[in-house]
């Protein structure tokens, strides 16, 4: 049991699970501030493109009953396919998407702007060069 426990914390004291972890909490803030921006500033210019219908009302109801709204559906536990909700799961996924490339976009830029630089740097010379090159120096001032 203590080697188990032993074999746990080494483990989870491992710099990728840590990382795996913050990548998972940093992912999770990144879909709210998405699902915001979608629900919150986009839908709103789509709706209002589209006349003023919300696009998260779409639905069809499956018992042949109308109902004015996707909530009154859902209130009287009518079997709906949410259109709507479809549509806006679908828009979230294409903002993060876009959202993603940009980022890997730019950091491949970046990255590819300092192996150039790291690239045109001249390497500084070895030990062994510069003791070559003094030695070359000392023949040329004896003769």
């Amino acid at each position: 049991m203590k080697k188990m426990f032993s074999e746990f914390y080494e483990f989870i004291s491992k710099g990728n699970v840590i990382g795996l972890a913050i990548g998972v909490m940093m992912g999770a803030a990144f879909g709210a501030i998405v699902n915001s921006l979608v629900a919150d500033i986009f839908m709103p210019i789509i709706s209002r493109l589209l006349s003023g219908v919300s696009f998260q009302d779409w639905f069809i109801p499956l018992d042949g009953q109308a109902y004015p709204t996707l909530k009154a559906a859902q209130d009287a536990a009518a079997p709906v396919i949410a259109i709507g909700n479809f549509f806006g799961a679908v828009i979230n996924f294409l903002m993060i998407a876009l959202i993603l490339f940009f980022i890997m976009r730019a950091m491949t830029k970046a990255m590819e702007m300092r192996k150039k630089k790291e690239e045109e740097a001249p390497a500084a010379p070895s030990d062994e060069v510069k003791l070559l090159g003094e030695i070359r120096d000392l023949l040329a001032n004896k003769n």
